[in-house]
């Protein structure tokens, strides 16, 4: 098992002890991110799109970093504060997965700092050799 933090990069620091993602086999894992800024680490401004858009935004990089994107996510968690914004995010989803599209669930929780929604991925490399890529400022 290898694990993945990405410090001095465009994806925020992790909260707590956790890594950003962890490599099980053939599988990558990351760990649930929120819509945070990445100077202050505070979460954005912003509605459901915007936040929904920063969120991915970071699992991409988060996958960019380790030689994938997001047409190799296999499984995802989008965790929504209101069901209510289902639509709203539903169409900033599918306009970054492509078909055939990962399984998903989405419950509505609670989340940490406020935040409208939280995704978190799990990743199949396949063929792919996971090399870690130094981000370019």
């Amino acid at each position: 098992m290898e694990n993945y933090t990405f410090p001095d990069t465009s994806i925020p620091p992790a909260y707590g002890p956790y890594s950003h993602a962890v490599v099980a086999g053939d599988f990558v894992f990351l760990a649930g991110q929120i819509a945070r800024d990445l100077v202050s680490g505070h979460l954005i401004e912003g509605d459901i799109t915007e936040q929904t858009a920063r969120c991915l935004e970071i699992v991409s990089d988060i996958l960019k970093g380790l030689g994938l994107s997001l047409a190799d996510v296999v499984r995802t968690t989008v965790f929504l504060s209101d069901f209510g914004d289902f639509d709203a995010m539903n169409r900033v989803y599918a306009a970054a997965f492509k078909s055939p599209y990962p399984v998903r669930s989405t419950p509505q929780v609670k989340l940490p700092f406020g935040a409208l929604v939280g995704i978190e991925v799990t990743a199949y490399r396949g063929q792919h050799t996971i090399t870690r890529r130094r981000f370019i400022e």
